[in-house]
């Protein structure tokens, strides 16, 4: 709760209010006063308790929003988001990398079937367009949060996977349990606004940022495996690269 929560404003300065009490919060969540999880107190309360309007608190409230450090929830109110999920560049899977890391993976899975492949993909994974291929979609989660809508296009015949294998082991894992090696994977990193689609299914609100991941995995004879589309909550996951000069 913010009961405890000092904020100093100084009204002389050019300084908006809306920012000087969205900095002050920011500082009390890196400081870690306000742990993840912590619930502020409503508008109207912060409103009267620091003399102001309502409509500057909500602004400084969507302003922390929209950085990823508070999350608004139906019936809870607004709570300092669980720790960013920051994952490196590598040829592994989320639900690998979210164990590794203690964020208590979880895995809904929304769709597992054979499917005829549209051109596009058919050209990636190497077979004729209107062929079956297996189609994967599923909810990833951490630590109880929806992070991220996975999209993924298989050969057929490359392992026998359940709904049940999914939700407890990542897609990789599962791969090289049945043999496959993968060697080297295509990807490419970018960003578009949640449909009312991806809203629903991440929590979030419709037009919030997303971070989006293509990749293609191919297997050490260079034949493709698997093709990813996913789509990750930017409030909530973050992507690291390590550069080194040659």
């Amino acid at each position: 709760m913010t009961a405890n929560l000092a904020i100093d404003l100084d009204r002389s300065s050019p300084v908006p209010l809306y920012f000087q009490v969205a900095e002050q919060i920011a500082e009390a969540i890196r400081r870690g006063d306000l742990a993840p999880g912590s619930r502020l107190d409503n508008e109207i309360l912060l409103a009267d308790k620091l003399g102001l309007s309502r409509p500057t608190i909500r602004q400084a409230i969507q302003y922390l929003v929209d950085k990823g450090l508070l999350v608004r929830k139906r019936g809870v109110g607004t709570q300092v988001v669980h720790g960013q999920v920051k994952r490196s560049v590598e040829l592994t899977s989320l639900y690998d990398d979210l164990r590794r890391s203690g964020q208590e993976p979880a895995t809904q899975v929304l769709a597992l079937e054979p499917r005829p492949v549209e051109e596009g993909i058919a050209a990636i994974l190497g077979v004729e367009p209107g062929s079956e291929v297996l189609y994967v979609e599923r909810l990833r989660f951490a630590a109880g949060e929806p992070l991220a809508l996975m999209h993924n296009w298989l050969p057929t015949g490359l392992a026998q996977i359940t709904a049940a294998d999914l939700e407890a082991r990542g897609l990789y894992e599962l791969l090289r349990g049945a043999g496959v090696r993968m060697r080297v994977a295509n990807q490419r990193i970018g960003a578009r606004a949640a449909n009312q689609a991806d809203a629903k299914l991440l929590d979030e609100r419709r037009g919030a940022p997303l971070l989006t991941m293509i990749r293609t995995t191919y297997d050490d004879q260079g034949r493709a495996v698997e093709h990813g589309s996913h789509v990750y909550r930017a409030s909530h996951y973050s992507l690291e690269v390590t550069l080194i000069e040659r």
